[in-house]
């Protein structure tokens, strides 16, 4: 694969796990601040009443998501670093080369007189 397509690919896992965790990460933070105050956690539904909750679990579904966003993060950082560490031009085999010092045989601009 193209060194810019790890380039590509690391910048969007990055930016795509930021997006998760601002996202999903939003509902966590009224547990943590719960946990951290309080002995005991609620959930505050719109409709009910707050219902008691068990504060562990929902650590702990906070800790699933804060370890799948880290992953996401840290595979993005994984490919952009071997896009960049990548071999780029050194790599072209003689034959692919264009442009000034390469020559083409296709190409049909040439004067054939």
């Amino acid at each position: 694969m193209s060194d810019m397509r790890f380039i590509m690919i690391g910048l969007v896992a990055i930016t795509i796990g930021f997006i998760v965790l601002g996202v999903f990460g939003a509902q966590f933070t009224e547990i943590t601040v719960q946990t951290k105050e309080f002995s005991e956690c609620y959930k505050y539904p719109e409709d009910e009443p707050p219902i008691k909750i068990e504060c562990d679990a929902y650590l702990q579904e906070k800790n699933m998501l804060f370890v799948i966003v880290i992953g996401i993060i840290f595979g993005g950082i994984i490919a952009l670093l071997k896009g960049v560490r990548g071999g780029w031009d050194q790599d072209v085999k003689s034959e692919e080369m264009v442009g000034p010092g390469g020559h083409n045989n296709d190409d049909d601009s040439q004067d054939k007189s």
